[in-house]
């Protein structure tokens, strides 16, 4: 046995952007921060499952100052109260709380890693401005998937450069991670913070996304449940304390109201997949191409010694690969895929991450059909829970439908999946004509 790979020696400079077009993006998915940032959710994912955040596990002295560091953020909460305002979204005492991190952070991460040890305090320079862009904009007071991505690069950094140990993941994961997400739903509820580039149904959730990966990997071992529960208040409720998908959940069930089926589309999608692993590599595949390919996010990523956009040697083999093409329109609101698609476009309607277009109706066109305001992603796509979910393959022999044609490529669904029992979904697309019996 040879010995374990040296931890490298970098250079640590101030981070800054660097995917200023959306050519850079391309860069970015071939890079070797890609690659890392990847393989370290899968390799957290990895090392929760089964596991339970309530439960008792081992901390290092670097994960308790961690928790630590994030619990006084915490109580700044306390100390910044929100003004008396009418707005819906954005209070701006959030500004306050947010000055009290930037005048902070340098003293936070430079006590965190000099606990751990002196070698590492290089790195604060480093590190600090990645801990002050997890928690949203100051001049948006908004917060997204972006802020998260930049809090778990955060933490991947730490790995990197040494101060956390391959030993410290299940605790990362599961007691690091859960502080992190309970101060961000604090400060989302209390200063009213608005969802960045939020697209309504179309998103997983309006905040998060790694937290539903790392949750759906903690229940792909001993778990009892099954995904069809994604939707059920109560169990969201009774699990909510012990892992993050179902903490998601518990959210969002208290900040929506309405049908879960259509505030939160593509969870309710994912309740008939089968397997929970499944549902964890699919979520990896949708957050490839939901989030990880969108130059919204990407510019505001920050690249330096650390993370870095030199192209990747060799790919992580423990990657999945998406298994559906991702098409990216050139003409937004005329060729784009989003709600509101010209009817004209002259590029094929191109597949939702996660979901196949059934093949159109004889004799119905898509002029034809009516589409409400908080219906499905796609006119015609489907009713909700009939849905071919191509991140997530679940059992049964895709068949081919009759009139099947080239503008809807690939395989159609023959089940339909499985809808729970507590809530009755409405259609909100209605494909057929009316029936002989409908006639006066």
């Amino acid at each position: 046995m040879g010995d374990p790979d040296p931890i490298p020696k970098y250079h640590h400079v101030v981070p800054t952007t660097q995917v200023k077009t959306g050519d850079g993006v391309a860069v970015w998915e071939d890079s070797e921060a890609y690659q890392e940032y990847l393989g370290f959710i899968i390799a957290i994912g990895e090392s929760v499952k089964g596991r339970k955040i309530t439960e008792e596990i081992t901390m290092s002295c670097c994960c308790r100052r961690l928790v630590e560091l994030l619990t006084i953020l915490r109580k700044n909460i306390g100390e910044t109260p929100p003004c008396e305002m009418q707005s819906r979204y954005g209070n701006p005492a959030y500004r306050d709380w947010f000055t009290k991190l930037e005048t902070s952070a340098e003293t936070l991460v430079g006590d965190l890693l000099c606990t751990v040890g002196d070698e590492w305090g290089d790195a604060v320079v480093e590190l600090v401005p990645y801990l002050v862009n997890s928690f949203g904009n100051k001049t948006r007071i908004d917060y997204g998937t972006g802020h998260e991505m930049t809090f778990v690069m955060f933490l991947c950094g730490i790995f990197k450069i040494g101060a956390l140990k391959e030993a410290d993941r299940t605790a990362v994961g599961m007691k690091v991670f859960g502080a992190y997400m309970t101060l961000c739903r604090d400060l989302q509820s209390t200063y009213r913070m608005e969802p960045a580039g939020s697209m309504g149904v179309w998103n997983l959730d309006d905040y998060q996304f790694v937290s539903f990966i790392w949750g759906a990997a903690q229940l792909c071992e001993k778990a009892r449940i099954k995904p069809k529960s994604i939707s059920d208040p109560e169990m969201a409720e009774m699990l909510c304390k012990e892992n993050h998908f179902f903490a998601c959940l518990a959210y969002i069930h208290k900040a929506k109201t309405g049908p879960f089926h259509e505030h939160s589309n593509q969870l309710w999608n994912i309740s008939g997949v089968p397997m929970w692993s499944k549902v964890f590599t699919g979520l990896i595949k949708m957050y490839r191409a939901e989030v990880l390919c969108k130059f919204p996010v990407m510019q505001h990523t920050l690249f330096g010694s650390i993370f870095t956009l030199q192209k990747a040697i060799v790919k992580n083999p423990s990657i999945p690969t998406a298994d559906v093409a991702m098409e990216r329109p050139g003409v937004p609101g005329v060729d784009s895929p989003r709600p509101g698609i010209g009817m004209g476009s002259r590029f094929p309607r191109p597949g939702i991450p996660g979901i196949d277009l059934p093949p159109p109706v004889p004799g119905i066109t898509m002029q034809d059909i009516r589409i409400p305001p908080t219906a499905c992603p796609m006119p015609g796509a489907r009713v909700p829970g009939l849905v071919m979910m191509g991140q997530f393959p679940g059992p049964g022999n895709p068949t081919q439908f009759p009139g099947h044609s080239a503008q809807f490529p690939g395989p159609c669904p023959n089940t339909r999946l499985p809808a729970p029992d507590f809530q009755s979904p409405k259609p909100t697309v209605s494909l057929m004509g009316p029936t002989e019996s409908s006639n006066p």
